[in-house]
């Protein structure tokens, strides 16, 4: 094999890992409000207004912030993102539970059963909730074409290697697999601390 072969082989392979990894973000506590809850808060009508667009389409963070309550803490200036929901939901991570005094379960985004519930105040208006606060479960949203190339299915439980200063291997990782979803692992701030996160870290799939 010709020196210049080997270094098309080399390339190659490492544009292959390339189009096989994907960015990973970290996400901190955050509310999805359904209309209802948003009226309550906010008023009559109410709309949410976008500050900025996330990564998945049609996502967008408000300008909107909320005081959660829980039975021993509080954190002020919680974000919510857009667009409303069916359910409201209430995402932390496991540090924040200890200070809200929350036994919160690891979940899916939308399994909110049996889930402990929490009080959304805006000034002198709020909603108790009587259940919606869970930890997400680290998961990778895929597009149909992403997923095939990476020869995963929707649900499917994999590990993910993600790299940086401090390379960790994620297990019991959710594959979430959806046409207008775009390609991004996304990890909670308890998480990203373990991993030494950076902006624009990836990471890539290991099948178990």
């Amino acid at each position: 094999m010709s020196l210049e072969d080997l270094v098309d082989k080399i390339i190659e392979k490492v544009q292959a890992e390339l189009d096989q990894s994907f960015e990973v973000e970290a996400s901190g506590r955050h509310i999805h409000l359904c209309q209802k809850d948003l009226e309550l808060l906010f008023g009559p009508d109410y709309q949410l207004t976008k500050a900025k667009d996330l990564s998945q389409p049609f996502q967008f963070a408000c300008k909107e912030r909320l005081t959660i309550v829980g039975p021993k803490g509080s954190f002020q200036g919680v974000i919510i993102l857009g667009p409303v929901r069916s359910e409201t939901q209430v995402e932390i991570s496991l540090t924040d539970c200890l200070q809200l005094g929350i036994n919160a379960p690891i979940r899916e985004s939308g399994d909110t059963q049996g889930s402990p519930g929490i009080v959304l105040v805006n000034g002198n208006k709020s909603v108790a909730l009587d259940k919606g606060v869970i930890v997400a479960k680290r998961h990778v949203h895929m597009t149909p074409e992403d997923a095939q190339r990476s020869n995963v299915v929707n649900h499917e439980i994999v590990q993910v290697k993600v790299e940086g200063e401090r390379p960790l291997i994620f297990d019991d990782v959710v594959i979430r697999v959806n046409p207008h979803f775009a390609t991004y692992m996304h990890i909670d701030y308890d998480e990203a601390n373990a991993c030494g996160f950076r902006k624009g870290m990836r990471g890539h799939i290991i099948k178990k």
